[in-house]
């Protein structure tokens, strides 16, 4: 069996055979989602009728409205569907370059990747553009050494200088920009929502069954002759306990567990014991939620349709939004400036004060830019080095990690989920090695080198 906890709420339950699969984690403390509808669960006849019978077109067009109406109720907060949907390979760890090639390839495939039988093509509307990442006198030397190994693995990636970024883009003032780095193909953005509902199509067609509920805890046991790393009998985790919409609460048994929560992992390594009981679990878990704001502008006289997915020193980004003048765009805070995670406000000051300046310097045709609205999610940050955690639980011998990513999860989800499979499988990573994201660095109290998140 297998469990798979991730973001806000728990669903995705395979109930055959000897699977169970749990995905989207709603913590019990979460109280805006304890209304979460009246249905016990989400698809488990219908993605029997789908998945074993495909009796007819119609039975197959009810499930998929089915599953859209209640992604409607349990997805309004996950990560997944907060996200701008950035597509990058522009990192300076090997590894995250090799993640987002596999992802922009599944993506640019994903027709035939998450198509199913007598069903509509998929479309996840993934526009190729490039990101236009500026760098000033003092970053230029640390982007020439990371487009070495960006080019080394395969990227398509150019460094520009100044004077043909604005040869390029003359809509991007280059005053202190001394080199630019462009990716030529594989970068852009999709939209997250598509993707999440044609990924649950997919596995709904392959036979999985989606329950939501919330996680309330675990339910250990003591397994004679296995000691741990303090000579003691060694607790097992094998059962989760989750209450169902309906109040009532049950118990499911898991042989493997792959938690990826995201931004609520640290509720699950509470629940597991880390931060307060001995040995291993004595270490808190170092990844929280991190709140980041997302802002949408309209501009007549903005850039046009060759604007890149631009990336200022400031760390100030934005991209166009369709073919309309609209365009979406952030920063992450400095950590004095961290706002409220409690909730999902949005604070428009924060964009006139630490984001417009920066933009209009950097696009003088924003100077009239109208704020059009804006939105909030959250980021699965790693305090220890901004690093993903990948890999098996230290303590608890069938659970599995991935987590982490401070806001690039969604743009390596299909290289993280072929890694999980694999790890399962073959007890070791067989395409892209992920050794360097295990947990011995957080026990080592060792870190990596940071990538540049925005």
């Amino acid at each position: 069996m297998m469990i798979n906890l991730a973001n806000k709420l728990l669903s995705n339950v395979t109930l055959r055979n000897t699977f169970v699969s749990l995905r989207h984690l709603s913590t019990s403390k979460d109280s805006d989602q304890k209304n979460l509808g009246e249905d016990k669960t989400i698809v488990s006849n219908e993605t029997k009728v789908k998945a074993n019978n495909l009796e007819s077109k119609k039975e197959e067009t009810e499930i998929e409205t089915k599953l859209k109406d209640d992604d409607n109720k349990y997805y309004t907060r996950a990560s997944t569907t907060l996200s701008t949907g950035g597509l990058r390979l522009q990192w300076n760890h090997a590894e995250n370059i090799l993640m987002s090639m596999f992802g922009a390839d599944f993506l640019r495939d994903a027709k035939r990747n998450l198509s199913i039988l007598d069903g509509e093509p998929p479309d996840v509307s993934f526009t190729p553009q490039g990101f236009l990442t500026l760098a000033t006198e003092e970053q230029a030397e640390k982007m020439i050494e990371n487009h070495k190994i960006q080019i080394e693995l395969g990227a398509l990636v150019e460094l520009y200088t100044a004077e043909r970024i604005k040869q390029k883009f003359p809509h991007i003032n280059t005053n202190g920009i001394v080199l630019g780095s462009y990716g030529v193909q594989n970068e852009g953005w999709f939209d997250p929502w598509a993707l999440l509902l044609s990924t649950k199509a997919k596995a709904n067609s392959l036979g999985a069954e989606f329950v939501h509920a919330d996680v309330i805890d675990f339910n250990f046991r003591r397994q004679n002759g296995n000691l741990d790393e303090m000579d003691e009998i060694r607790d097992t985790c094998n059962y989760v306990i989750v209450r169902e919409p309906d109040g009532s609460v049950k118990q499911i048994e898991f042989a493997f567990g792959v938690i990826c929560c995201g931004p609520d992992s640290g509720f699950i390594a509470e629940k597991l014991g880390y931060g307060h009981r001995g040995g291993v679990r004595s270490i808190p878990f170092p990844v929280e939620a991190r709140k980041r704001y997302v802002y949408t502008l309209n501009s007549k006289d903005g850039p046009g349709l060759d604007f890149p997915f631009l990336i200022d020193p400031s760390g100030v980004y934005c991209r166009r939004e369709g073919l309309g003048g609209n365009f979406l765009c952030g920063r992450s805070p400095m950590p004095e400036d961290e706002p409220d995670g409690s909730n999902l406000d949005v604070d428009y000051n924060y964009f006139e004060s630490a984001i417009r300046p920066h933009l209009v310097k950097r696009v003088p045709s924003f100077e009239s830019a109208k704020v059009r609205g804006g939105w909030s999610g959250f980021y699965d940050h790693c305090r220890h080095d901004q690093n993903p955690i990948i890999g098996y639980d230290p303590y608890y011998q069938n659970l599995i990690w991935a987590t982490g990513f401070g806001g690039r999860g969604l743009q390596m989800g299909p290289a993280i989920g072929r890694a999980v499979m694999e790890m399962i499988i073959y007890g070791n990573y067989k395409t892209i090695d992920l050794s360097r994201y295990s947990w011995n660095r957080i026990i080592q109290n060792r870190a990596l080198s940071q990538e540049l998140i925005t």
